[in-house]
């Protein structure tokens, strides 16, 4: 190792942000043919909408999804498709180009025949939940808007269909998706969906012997209305019609240009609000509109948050080599790209879903089987299933987008309540108890928690053999907090007591288990017994489980020597709770030590190598610390961490790997990862074991990237520690202590750096010899 100062001046400082907006430009995706059908669509974004674009014989289509659109079954509904025909038509036979432009956050579709020649750019606002569709044309033309939704009639849901909601295969249940409202209202097209009085919260809450507290918890199903409104300056009311897409019924209603123009405009208005009344919620939508008509520098003001955002971070590999089928080039832009399907949801009221974000399509594209409409994925729309969002939220940190993190902090925090209540009626202790598979109204997902229960099994458990005892991830995101305020200076003070409850639960809960079981709380050493625990969803009924030991020890470590507010009898308490957390536990494998998964378990039950968690996401081994040997021969000799091997979903052996400085073994599992998906947009990786695209998929490939460039072990920051040389690249992440390092890497050399504060330029070591 050699340490590497390089101070840079401002025009080095401006010449990296030249190298990185024009290797982003090279990163925009561009189709010269229209598409098969959704499956081949581009996705646009921004703010709390994510919509999908294509062209399909000679017409314009786009699905659009708002965040927190749930309906009653707890599926995350989609606003609908809208088609757009243009007369006369200028895709028939002529040319055609489509153009995600990644500056912008725009995509452009342009076509020209002998008829004329048209553009439309479509982009979606970050500071309003507006999407704009401008359609501008070298000779008049009219435009036919044709909003189509398949949920005009009440519909049964039936098999898998169920995934998608919070029933999933609960047979008792007819499970029915509620129809929606659709008119014409003063040449708009109106659309919406109220929730009715009856939801899957209420059967969750009498199901988990919850009835006494009810009205303590969150319910954000009551009440909740969610649609929108379509208009377009000089469109009128049109026909309306019917039609099948995709295998699934459909009625419309259509509008269309009051006269031929060579420009026009189409805006989609999306709101989800849970109101008393239906009229509270449409005078709220009304203000929406009228807002919009008022902001005539939305467009100036998205376009500027697209520049900062792709300027405070960058990983871009052989800039300025612009060649698709180089592989190393590709990962790079595919790391680019699913960034921005991120920040589709930067500011949405719920986080960025693991299985699709707000980009899924027709089911039948991803699995023949699945009959279902456009609303569907795979493992719940209301259902956030930890051990796959923090995947989502991690990279988050070292690409500097500590504001997106807030939707997913608050999305813990508002859950507070109920996850201690949940402590308080079972078992009569203090602490948030916070299960796997976790609604959104933060109760265990009803079917995985088990509706035919043994008679007196505790009320407290699900009755599921992935995920009982599964109770730790929320401290990944306890942890992300607090590494968000290290990374961005983040004000944390209002998720303190979310970040102390969590800890307190397992000092209180297990200690409150090892007192039914026996005379003591704590073991012969003075630890607590954690047991029964699970290492992941894998290694079941553990006793000490690694995993759990070594996310208590860092959460509990991190937050004693954070910068926040704790009182003198706190801060004894959580030095106190740091001894008793029992020690990491070994074991042999070929005559060499390694990080054993628990001291013991009863069985195997999935395939997640939670034994090497204590590298990833807790950082108690790895470059720069001490038992970096151990670890690495857990990865290398560890039976199960060799079967469970694999570049898939959310597997996370390339970060293992990374975090390990196994440059060759990281660079082989981050181009499985984060090479081109085999979908026309190479983004949308998947199925995965979850849905397309897959976004914890893309999450561990966003994290696995970062950490072979960048790690930071106490105050030092390490460049290159998994860093192939012959990657060129130019980089710009962030780091603990308000620090961003920007550099270039060209021919195996370290050709520029900077670091700011530039006090923290003594605290770079360059590991690249």
């Amino acid at each position: 190792m050699f340490r590497f100062l390089v101070c840079i001046g401002t025009l080095l400082g401006a010449s990296f942000g030249c190298t990185a907006q024009s290797a982003i430009n090279d990163y925009n995706i561009v189709w010269n043919t229209q598409s098969k059908n959704a499956s081949e669509s581009m996705p646009v974004g921004g703010g709390s909408i994510g919509a999908n674009l294509w062209v399909e014989n000679n017409e314009v289509l786009l699905y659009f999804s708002g965040s927190g659109a749930f309906d009653e079954n707890n599926t995350l509904l989609k606003g609908g498709r809208l088609r757009i025909r243009l007369f006369p038509n200028p895709f028939e036979n002529g040319t055609f180009r489509q153009e995600l432009d990644l500056q912008k956050g725009s995509a452009n579709i342009k076509a020209q025949n002998k008829k004329g020649a048209v553009e439309l750019r479509v982009w979606v606002s970050v500071f309003q939940p507006v999407i704009h569709i401008e359609i501008s044309s070298t000779t008049p033309v009219k435009a036919a808007a044709i909003y189509e939704s398949w949920r005009f009639a009440d519909r049964p849901q039936l098999g898998k269909e169920n995934n998608a909601n919070s029933w999933k295969w609960a047979g008792h249940v007819n499970v029915v998706t509620q129809k929606d409202v659709t008119r014409f209202e003063n040449n708009s097209i109106l659309f919406y969906h109220r929730n009715t009085d009856s939801t899957v919260f209420d059967a969750a809450v009498a199901q988990q012997k919850l009835d006494a507290v009810k009205q303590q918890l969150f319910n954000p199903l009551k009440q909740l209305t969610s649609g929108g409104l379509i208009r377009g300056r000089d469109f009128v009311a049109g026909a309306t019609s019917e039609g099948l897409y995709a295998n699934t019924l459909f009625k419309s209603r259509s509008l269309q240009s009051r006269k031929a123009a060579k420009h026009q405009e189409l805006q989609i208005i999306l709101h989800s609000r849970q109101t008393n009344s239906l009229n509270n919620w449409l005078q709220e939508l009304q203000q929406l509109v009228q807002k919009n008509r008022a902001s005539g520098n939305d467009r100036t003001a998205t376009m500027q948050w697209w520049r900062q955002f792709w300027n405070r971070s960058y990983i871009c590999i052989h800039p300025g080599k612009k060649d698709a089928t180089d592989t190393a080039w590709q990962i790079g832009r595919n790391y680019q790209l699913f960034r921005y399907l991120l920040a589709a949801n930067a500011y949405g009221s719920y986080p960025t879903k693991f299985n699709g974000g707000l980009f899924t399509v027709d089911p039948v594209f991803t699995d023949s089987t699945i009959k279902g409409t456009p609303d569907h994925r795979n493992w719940g729309g209301g259902t956030f299933t930890a051990q796959n969002q923090r995947l989502v939220y991690w990279p988050m940190l070292k690409s500097g987008d500590a504001d997106m993190m807030k939707t997913q902090f608050d999305f813990y925090n508002r859950l507070l309540t109920t996850a201690e209540l949940r402590s308080r009626v079972y078992w009569g202790h203090a602490g948030a108890n916070f299960n796997e598979q976790i609604e959104n109204f933060g109760l265990p997902n009803p079917t995985e928690y088990g509706w035919k229960r043994p008679e007196g099994f505790d009320p407290g458990m699900e009755y599921n053999a992935w995920l009982e005892y599964e109770w730790d991830t929320v401290l990944e995101f306890c942890m992300m907090l607090l590494e968000a305020n290290d990374y961005e200076g983040l004000n944390i003070e209002p998720y303190l007591p979310l970040i102390k409850s969590c800890l307190v639960f397992f000092d209180e809960h297990y200690q409150y288990l090892a007192k039914k079981r026996g005379n003591k709380t704590l073991d012969q050493e003075g630890h607590l017994v954690l047991y029964p625990g699970s290492g992941a969803e894998t290694f079941k009924l553990a006793y000490n489980a690694s995993s759990t030991i070594a996310a208590l020890r860092s959460v509990t470590q991190k937050l004693l020597s954070a910068s926040v507010p704790l009182t003198d009898s706190e801060k004894n308490y959580f030095e106190g709770f740091l001894k008793r957390i029992p020690p990491i536990p070994y074991m042999q494998y070929r005559g060499k030590t390694t990080i054993a998964p628990a001291q013991v378990w009863a069985r195997v039950n999935n395939t997640e190598s939670s034994m090497l968690y204590p590298v990833f996401p807790w950082g108690l081994f790895g470059i720069g610390r001490a038992g970096l040997d151990t670890a690495i021969n857990t990865y290398q000799l560890d039976t199960f961490a060799l079967k469970f091997r694999s570049a898939t979903g959310w597997k996370q052996d390339n970060i293992f790997a990374a975090r390990l400085g196994l440059t060759d073994e990281a660079r082989r599992l981050t181009i499985l990862k984060l090479k081109d998906s085999g979908r026309r947009f190479p983004a949308f990786w998947g199925p995965g074991y979850d849905w397309v695209p897959d976004h914890n998929w893309g999450g561990s490939g966003m994290i696995g990237l970062q950490e072979m460039l960048l790690q930071v072990v106490a105050d030092k920051i390490y460049l290159f520690p998994a860093w192939p040389k012959e990657w060129d690249v130019s980089f710009r992440l962030h780091a603990p202590q308000q620090t961003t390092v920007t550099g270039i890497l060209k021919n195996g050399k370290l050709t520029a750096l900077k670091v700011l504060p530039q006090s923290r330029e003594k605290d770079v070591v360059n590991l690249l010899r």
